[in-house]
């Protein structure tokens, strides 16, 4: 685990990489800078005036504008029958229970319908159409029985 030359190493060789050696004989100043070399100062200075100078105080910056269309697939309404009327009918004459779940499926299929979604749009008006025919049938079963037992007791 150990390196065989570690006890060799001093611990400034370990951490520290070494510099380069310096020259003295180096001369730096080897005389002018070119013109598109790093560090040289430009020749031409483009002069930006502020937004409030004038037309004529300098090159003017326009950027053109792109136009971008977007157009939307707008789903066609499906014409499924959603038996609205017919649950509130339901719901306010015959058997109320019956009468709002067969409503809140009504509502649902009225929404597929505007959406486009035909699948469900059929889903919820066969449920709504259950609903209604499941709560006429107790309302009239439940008025039937109250006629025949208001017949038989007061007679």
């Amino acid at each position: 685990m150990s390196t065989p030359n570690y006890e060799k190493l001093k611990k400034d060789e370990l951490f520290a990489p070494s510099a380069p050696p310096y020259d003295d004989q180096l001369n730096l100043s080897t005389g002018p800078t070119p013109a598109g070399a790093y560090g040289a100062s430009p020749s031409f200075l483009p002069y930006y005036s502020p937004p409030a100078a004038g037309p004529s105080q300098g090159p003017i910056i326009v950027q053109q504008s792109q136009t971008v269309f977007v157009t939307y697939a707008h789903a066609q309404p499906v014409k499924v029958p959603d038996f609205l009327d017919f649950s509130i009918f339901t719901m306010l004459c015959c058997c109320l229970p019956l009468g709002i779940a067969a409503l809140v499926y009504s509502v649902q299929a009225r929404d597929a319908n505007l959406a486009g979604n035909i699948t469900t749009a059929k889903q919820n008006s066969r449920i709504a159409w259950i609903l209604n025919n499941a709560a006429l049938g107790l309302g009239v079963v439940f008025l039937i029985t109250i006629i025949v037992y208001s017949v038989v007791y007061w007679l």
